[in-house]
């Protein structure tokens, strides 16, 4: 029977299906993207490429002056990286908690993510990395028994993970390589269904509040608006009293939160909707205020209404925030990193933003690590590629999804990647 319904919705979806993206995804970059008229479909259009494993010895790519290695492996879907200050580093290994399947278009995103290697379960886990003499890394279980963890940020001597329902707190000391401590909540997170699981999740400079980052519950409140409570969001929480209030809405899937080092505002990447065409919605970066609302689920970039959505609200509408920066449609993106080390000065000042890549795009999108420039606190000029060769050039398969980053005490750029189970490591070629 799974499989007759299976056959019945790829029929459906092939019926669906667009001509493909008719836009250069450059045009869909930078602060006023190209936004064709929307379309509808039964079943979004498809494109997964199948997931295969890297060889031996085989490495994504980087420009001519750079190297990149591979420092660790057999790890259980990688998704954040965290350098604590003594050089160690975290790694975050989890995959989302089981979704229900009660409709046709769940039950083929379960078989998209393990088609590309999605789908296969997460560690729920923190692992550490101790950087070693002569380069590798010692690697040790810090803290397990996670549900579905994501976000991790060190304030003082306490250690504070999201999980997928709730933030909690553990007792931290400086070189500790394991963690048995049971932790305690500080706060709930919005959990239930889940259409979006990841908490970001990102400290204050003085440490008095911590900012999450929560996914919708839906592609466009098809769970209807009361499930999106607290959702599309970023939260502030108190770090003392667990208190928590909406500091901004209407960011579909926010994740990549970071503090942008000129200005010191708080930046993020978002995850934009779906099902209107190859080429909507442009996925972003942008500043994020406190107090505004930029658009989900009435709008889009902006002002731009989604007609889908019953009822309309032109009063929200009237008051979306226009994201800073485009990244192009659909490229998912994970991960956002301000570089500000010496190792590659090419890039300092600038952003590093992970794309774990398209599923519902012809041809496909993202799979890839690009870099933007910034001058006085805004991204400027086009995303510049610096990490391929995820994706085969045919782009039937694909051996590798990036999704965390972070920076080494070396200056180097590190890569999580959740497909090919391993963190790349980027540094100045010597």
């Amino acid at each position: 029977m799974k499989k007759s319904l299976l056959m019945m919705c790829l029929t459906l979806a092939l019926a669906g299906c667009d001509d493909g993206a008719t836009l250069d995804p450059m045009k869909q970059v930078g602060p006023n993207p190209e936004l064709p008229k929307a379309q509808n479909f039964l079943l979004p259009p498809m494109q997964v490429p199948k997931g295969e494993p890297w060889k031996t010895g085989e490495t994504p790519t980087v420009p001519q002056g750079l190297k990149i290695e591979k420092v660790a492996d057999n790890l259980l879907h990688p998704r954040q990286l965290y350098t604590l200050p003594n050089g160690d580093v975290l790694v975050v290994e989890a995959n989302g908690p089981p979704k229900p399947t009660s409709r046709p278009k769940q039950l083929i995103m379960g078989v998209v993510q393990k088609a590309s290697g999605k789908g296969g379960p997460g560690g729920n886990r923190i692992t550490l990395l101790r950087p070693q003499a002569d380069g590798r890394f010692e690697k040790h279980i810090l803290l397990e028994n996670l549900y579905s963890p994501f976000g991790v940020q060190l304030i003082g001597n306490t250690l504070y993970v999201a999980n997928a329902d709730r933030l909690m707190a553990y007792p931290y000391q400086s070189g500790q390589t394991r963690i048995t401590a049971p932790g305690r909540e500080l706060a709930d997170l919005p959990g239930g269904i889940n259409h979006h699981w990841t908490k970001a999740l990102l400290a204050s400079p003085d440490g008095s509040k911590l900012y999450v980052g929560v996914g919708s519950n839906s592609n466009i409140t098809e769970n209807g608006i009361e499930a999106e409570y607290r959702r599309a969001a970023v939260l502030e929480v108190d770090t003392v009293s667990g208190a928590s209030r909406i500091f901004a809405s209407g960011l579909r899937n926010p994740t990549g939160l970071q503090w942008e080092p000129q200005t010191g505002k708080l930046w993020a990447i978002v995850n934009e909707r779906d099902e209107i065409g190859s080429d909507l919605v442009p996925d972003y970066m942008t500043s994020v205020q406190d107090g505004a609302f930029y658009g989900w689920p009435y709008s889009y970039y902006g002002q731009h209404v989604d007609v889908r959505v019953k009822p309309s609200r032109p009063d929200l509408v009237a008051k979306a925030v226009k994201p800073d920066y485009a990244l192009s449609s659909h490229v998912a993106p994970l991960g956002l990193l301000f570089y500000t080390g010496n190792s590659m000065p090419q890039y300092r000042g600038g952003a590093f933003i992970s794309e774990h890549g398209s599923w519902n795009r012809t041809p496909l999108n993202g799979y890839q690590v690009v870099w933007v420039a910034f001058e006085n606190g805004k991204p400027v000029g086009e995303p510049k590629p610096v990490v391929t060769g995820f994706l085969s050039d045919d782009e039937k398969s694909v051996r590798g999804l990036p999704v965390g980053l972070a920076q080494d005490n070396q200056g180097a750029l590190l890569i999580a990647d959740d497909a090919g189970n391993a963190v790349w490591r980027v540094s100045r070629a010597q």
